[in-house]
C-alpha cells in the first residue's frame, strides 16, 4: 500500500476502463477522489463506487478541450475535497486511420483531447498546486506507441499525440521541479477496454479481415502472454501518485507487458 491518505486526486476520463481503474486504485489507497468525465452519469457512478470503498467522491462532468470546463473542474475538486496534490490526465481519444487519408476534423479532434486537454488539465493542476505551496503529482496519459508507433494498425495521428505528450512530460517536468512538483507519464499497450474494442473493429474493417484478429495479433507479440488489464496501469499510478516516486520526474514509463523494452 502507498499510504496516499490526506491527498485529494483528480483523474480525467474516469467514467469507464483506465480512468475508472485509476480513480478506484488511488481511493483504495487512501485519496478523496475528483471523478471528471465529459459522460457525467458514468462520472456519477465511479464518484459512487469511491464512496463505497470509505473516500470521498466528487464527479465532475468537464470537457477537458475547454478551457472554461477545466479551470472549473479544478476549482470544483479543490474547493470541495480541500485542495489537489495527485491530477491524473486520462482523457484521450483513438481515431483509425491512415495518415495520407485521415480527415482534418479527425485531427483537429484527436490532437484536441489527447493533447490540447492534457496540457489544460496539467497547466490549470499545477497552477492550484503552486498556489498552495505543498508540492504535487501530474501524471500524463501517454501509450507504447508513444515510444513506437504500431505496425499493426493505422493509429498515426494517435501515436503522435502520445509522441507529444511524452515531449509535454519532460518539458513539464523541467518547468515545475522548483515547486516540488512531479511529472510523469504512464505508457500502456493493449488494454482491455472498450476503446481495444473498438480500435479492433474498426481495424477489421479497414483490412476487411474478421473482428478479433487485431486483438489477436496484438496479444502474439506481448511477451508475458496476456492483454492488459485497467487495473495494470492503475498500479503504475499509484505508485507514481505515493511518495516513494518522490525522486522520480519527467520520465514516460512503459507498463505493457514487455512488448517496448526501453
Amino acid at each position: 500500500m502507498y499510504k496516499l491518505d490526506g491527498t485529494v486526486a483528480l483523474v480525467t476520463g474516469a467514467a469507464r476502463g483506465i480512468g475508472r481503474a485509476i480513480a478506484l486504485r488511488l481511493a483504495q489507497e487512501g485519496a478523496d477522489v475528483a471523478v471528471a468525465d465529459i459522460n457525467e452519469s458514468g462520472a456519477q457512478a465511479v464518484a459512487e463506487e469511491v464512496r463505497r470503498a470509505g473516500r470521498r467522491g466528487v464527479a465532475i462532468k468537464a470537457d477537458v478541450t475547454r478551457r472554461d470546463e477545466v479551470d472549473a473542474m479544478i476549482a470544483r475538486a479543490a474547493r470541495e475535497l480541500g485542495g489537489l496534490d495527485i491530477a491524473v490526465a486520462n482523457a484521450g481519444i483513438a481515431v483509425i486511420a491512415p495518415l495520407l487519408e485521415m480527415a482534418e476534423p479527425d485531427w483537429d479532434r484527436i490532437f484536441a483531447v489527447n493533447v490540447k486537454g492534457v496540457w489544460l488539465t496539467a497547466a490549470a493542476a499545477a497552477r492550484r498546486m503552486v498556489e498552495q505551496g505543498r508540492g504535487g503529482r501530474l501524471i500524463l496519459a501517454s501509450s507504447r506507441v508513444g515510444k513506437t508507433p504500431s505496425r499493426l494498425h493505422p493509429t498515426g495521428a494517435y501515436a503522435t499525440t502520445k509522441h507529444a505528450v511524452v515531449g509535454l512530460t519532460r518539458a513539464l517536468a523541467f518547468e515545475l521541479a522548483k515547486h516540488q512538483i512531479t511529472v510523469n507519464a504512464y505508457c500502456p499497450g493493449m488494454v482491455d477496454t472498450e476503446m481495444l474494442e473498438s480500435i479492433d473493429q474498426a481495424v477489421a474493417k479497414h483490412r476487411g479481415m474478421p473482428p478479433g484478429t487485431y486483438r489477436a495479433e496484438a496479444l502474439a507479440q506481448i511477451p508475458l502472454g496476456r492483454i492488459q488489464q485497467p487495473e495494470d496501469v492503475a498500479n503504475m499510478v499509484a505508485w507514481l501518485a505515493s511518495s516513494e516516486a518522490a525522486y522520480m520526474t519527467g520520465q514516460a514509463v512503459n507498463i505493457e507487458g514487455g512488448t517496448e523494452v526501453h
